[in-house]
């Protein structure tokens, strides 16, 4: 996906014939879990989302958002919509910025899959990690404000939360490799060698390190509501690949954009960080190191290449859902076209790395 072909996700549609659902159903389980719901109910749909079909819920007096996942033949242990509701409301409880749930139904009779509904939070999104819809001046309050939230999460002791069953300690790496090689082999619609490559070095790769603390998984700025007017985060979205994992697999994944070409998901590679005020890689790097207390970020490069290899395996997912007519956005079509250039350039930090 090139930055022309970049889409608005702002904002929201109709809801698409194949994702409807019955909406009275909805309304009727509203007014027995939800409290303090009144109808009538207004469905539609957001135009974001890749994965798991997200819709905004109106009514008279307050809106609320639902997460659903989406209709069809699904991957083994993808879109698991409870896992989001369970690791959200625990956060919520650890003061942080999670959006406010209200109900998980698993009964599949009430709109035909599994969902939650939580609260719709008002804010700004950023869609560009480029920031141009943000003042140069806020720019690097901005980022830094992300990389604060992301260590406070990291330093979040999952016990207290109780979330200690919420994944398996340790060996995040070895596990989360074979997860993705084995979801990539399930989608593949064609042979890439840089994939194959991946899937064969990574496991011998592993660092011998471990460490273990809540991971979102897919912690970006278009995840993130900010304060309309201050450099605030009221909410983190999207928490469908959280578990207990490696802190820093986590965190060199956000920064897998200051890597990326702007061709690439709006990279920063090649911009004129400063000229925008945007802060450096080591800038931020440096700030998630204090405030987590570590001395550096070991084993950089493979962090790079794990992370570009999960991200080709999980746009290789959408983009065959997209060919069986099930991803939740038309634009997932697109993803097929971002795995070969991932896969090459996972494979080239892989070398950097010693494969």
């Amino acid at each position: 996906m090139t930055e022309q072909d970049t889409p608005d996700f702002s904002g929201v549609v109709e809801t698409p014939e194949k994702l409807r659902f019955d909406e009275a159903s909805l309304e009727a389980f509203m007014k027995k879990r939800v409290s303090g719901f009144k109808g009538p109910l207004d469905v539609k749909k957001f135009k974001g989302g890749q994965s798991n079909p997200t819709y905004l819920l109106s009514t008279p007096s307050r809106k609320y958002v639902l997460r659903r996942k989406p209709p069809g033949k699904l991957l083994p242990s993808a879109h698991a919509v409870d896992r989001e509701y369970r690791v959200m409301t625990a956060l919520g409880k650890m003061n942080f910025p999670a959006p406010a749930t209200y109900a998980l139904c698993e009964d599949i009779d009430i709109i035909g899959t599994e969902f939650f509904i939580m609260d719709f939070v008002e804010g700004r999104i950023f869609w560009d990690a480029s920031l141009p819809d943000a003042a140069p001046s806020e720019r690097r309050a901005l980022y830094h404000k992300l990389v604060d939230v992301i260590a406070d999460l990291h330093r979040i002791d999952y016990r207290k939360a109780g979330l200690e069953d919420f994944g398996k300690p340790g060996n995040y790496f070895e596990r989360q490799i074979d997860r993705w090689s084995k979801q990539y082999k399930a989608a593949a619609t064609a042979e890439i060698p840089a994939m194959n490559n991946l899937i064969d070095w990574l496991p011998t790769a592993i660092p011998e390190k471990d460490a273990v603390s809540i991971v979102h998984g897919d912690y970006r700025f278009d995840n993130v509501i900010f304060d309309a007017k201050r450099p605030d985060v009221l909410a983190v979205l999207d928490w469908e690949l959280s578990t207990l994992g490696h802190p820093l697999a986590d965190f060199t994944y956000f920064l897998m954009v200051w890597h990326f070409p702007p061709t690439i998901r709006g990279g920063l590679a090649g911009l004129d960080l400063e000229a925008l005020g945007i802060p450096s890689l080591n800038e931020v790097s440096e700030r998630y190191c204090e405030k987590t207390g570590r001395k550096s970020l070991a084993d950089f490069d493979f962090c790079l290449a794990y992370n570009m290899f999960r991200l080709a395996s999980i746009a290789q997912g959408v983009y065959a859902r997209a060919l069986q007519g099930n991803a939740s956005s038309p634009e997932g079509m697109k993803l097929g076209e971002s795995v070969p250039p991932l896969a090459a350039m996972a494979w080239e930090y892989a070398k950097k790395a010693g494969a």
